[in-house]
């Protein structure tokens, strides 16, 4: 089991710590966060500095997204809108040298800034591991081909968009949790990775369960609003009773 966090906030002493308390992985997410090319640049020196494999959620499924985020030297990519097969396949042709069309030059991070020779270069882009994001309705119909994808590593379900996709609010609606069911499964059946992202570490017990190979815990954001007012509460509840107590 693989334990990771969301990146929403550009400063590289958020991966530093984050480096120090273990986790598998995270994601910088330049899909909702405010993620440039440079900004994200910076994150992968911090990453390997603290020795924490940093994905990118790209903030598109184009070639271009696709193109800088693995130059910059990501561990790997979440690709949001992964709605059919023919879109699993054109992030594949996009992401990968060997089975793909990448645009190549060992001069990136990637790389080795040019070190690397082209074969060295090219083996070293392909150890990316490559998520499509399944979070529509039509992409959970469409799941067992995109899954199927060679050269795709595995798939991130995004209950949240998945719900409004289906005309619902709650990401743990019935017809959410019976879809990502059958999505992880799928992806357990053909041996790839099946991610899911969470809140709160108290929801990952039921989709492990399910057959979830890596968990996406919350963000630097939620850790920071709920630890803040985890401290907040536990002051001001000591000054009641300091209040409360008879004089």
């Amino acid at each position: 089991m693989q334990v990771g966090t969301f990146i929403k906030t550009p400063a590289v002493q958020v991966v530093e710590v984050l480096g120090l308390v273990g986790l598998d992985f995270a994601v910088v997410d330049a899909e909702h966060g405010p993620f440039d090319r440079h900004t994200a640049d910076l994150m992968m020196v911090a990453g390997r500095a603290a020795k924490l494999d940093l994905f990118v959620r790209t903030a598109d499924r184009s070639s271009t997204s696709v193109l800088w985020a693995l130059d910059i030297g990501a561990a790997g990519l979440v690709v949001p809108h992964i709605d059919t097969a023919q879109h699993a396949a054109e992030l594949v042709q996009a992401a990968r040298f060997g089975g793909g069309a990448r645009g190549f030059s060992n001069s990136p991070r990637f790389g080795r800034y040019g070190a690397s020779s082209i074969e060295e270069a090219m083996a070293l882009g392909d150890r990316a591991c490559i998520l499509a994001q399944i979070e529509s309705g039509q992409a959970v119909l469409e799941a067992e081909a995109i899954i199927a994808t060679s050269g795709l590593d595995g798939v991130v379900v995004g209950r949240a968009d998945l719900a409004l996709s289906m005309g619902l609010t709650r990401p743990d609606a019935p017809e959410v949790m019976a879809a990502t069911r059958q999505v992880l499964g799928l992806a357990r059946r053909h041996s790839k990775s099946a991610v899911v992202v969470v809140g709160r570490a108290a929801e990952a017990g039921q989709f492990i369960d399910m057959g979830a190979t890596h968990i996406i815990v919350g963000s630097d954001q939620s850790f920071l609003r709920a630890s803040a007012l985890t401290s907040l509460a536990d002051i001001r509840a000591h000054v009641t009773r300091e209040e409360d107590r008879p004089a």
